[in-house]
């Protein structure tokens, strides 16, 4: 088994808990995975994972290990592309994460319109919270990230161009009419979530502390707020249908609407892609190139 192949069968061990499901994931058996396990320990000289009742889980070794090879693989697989397209970008791949609303909202018809004009691009997109596109990020398993604004620990992000983005306070018409921040309940989006955690700082700048419900998505978030359910914090675009239709009024809170533009991220070396997707984006997507050279987060 290659080396690749065993940090794959760490990784995946990692996720799953379980050799069992490590060699599901992987289409191999478990004996395989058990052995790629053993060989990595063996280089690492240190044991890298350890029973947790029925399945495993890491060692502190094996967490920090699984760190790394999780950027290997990332790259690994960043090499592979560039290497099999060679100049040719429009036979590349680019690995796009992207934050719910955005992949929801923004990116749908653009990417449409980008895979019309370059039908044999490898085009990849996940759609998860801002903690998770971040992650990604960092373990190089995406290319470009479409949300807000990069984290600290991303040490080589890159703005490559922006988007203007409101987040506004909505609700229905019966409940904005009585709206009040103190006891009006709020609609929180899912952990990990950058719009969640712009209004729980808006909460607490209005010294607010009102009953809350989570619920697990924009279109979830939005849904409930639509039904009466209670107020929520929303980017403009993800509602203006429903503002449009009188569904969701818009409700004056102090503060808003707060600016939060979106951001296209990539690393510093940008796949050739990668690269074609922000120039389509720009064009395209009503997404603004940094009046300087890109930004370095």
């Amino acid at each position: 088994m290659s080396t690749v192949a065993r940090l794959r069968a760490l990784v995946a061990v990692a996720d799953s808990g379980s050799v069992r499901e490590a060699a599901r994931r992987l289409t191999v058996t478990e004996p395989a995975v058990s052995a790629a396990l053993a060989a990595l320990a063996r280089e690492v000289k240190a044991p890298l994972v350890e029973r947790d009742g029925r399945g495993l889980r890491l060692t502190p070794a094996g967490d920090a290990y699984a760190t790394y090879a999780r950027r290997i693989l990332g790259l690994h697989e960043e090499a592979l592309a560039a290497a099999r397209s060679g100049t040719d970008a429009g036979r590349g791949l680019v690995r796009v994460a992207a934050v719910p609303t955005a992949g929801e909202h923004l990116l749908p018809t653009t990417l449409s319109s980008f895979l019309a004009a370059h039908p044999q691009v490898d085009l990849r997109l996940e759609v998860a919270p801002s903690d998770r596109t971040w992650a990604m990020f960092e373990a190089h398993e995406a290319d470009l990230v479409i949300g807000g604004r990069p984290p600290m620990h991303a040490a080589d992000a890159v703005i490559r161009a922006t988007r203007p983005n409101l987040l506004v306070v909505v609700a229905a018409p019966a409940v904005a009419q009585s709206f009040d921040p103190a006891a009006t309940r709020w609609l929180k989006r899912e952990p990990g979530s950058a719009t969640r955690v712009h209004g729980e700082t808006l909460l607490a700048t209005l010294d607010a502390a009102p009953p809350t419900l989570t619920l697990g998505s924009t279109g979830a978030v939005i849904a409930g707020a639509i039904a009466g359910l209670g107020a929520t914090l929303a980017p403009r675009e993800a509602v203006r249908r429903h503002l449009e239709s009188g569904e969701l009024v818009e409700v004056p809170v102090p503060g808003t609407p707060l600016r939060r533009p979106w951001r296209a991220v990539t690393h510093e070396v940008v796949p050739a892609a990668a690269a074609m997707l922000i120039s389509h984006l720009i064009k395209h997507g009503d997404w603004r190139a940094p009046a300087r050279p890109p930004v370095k987060s």
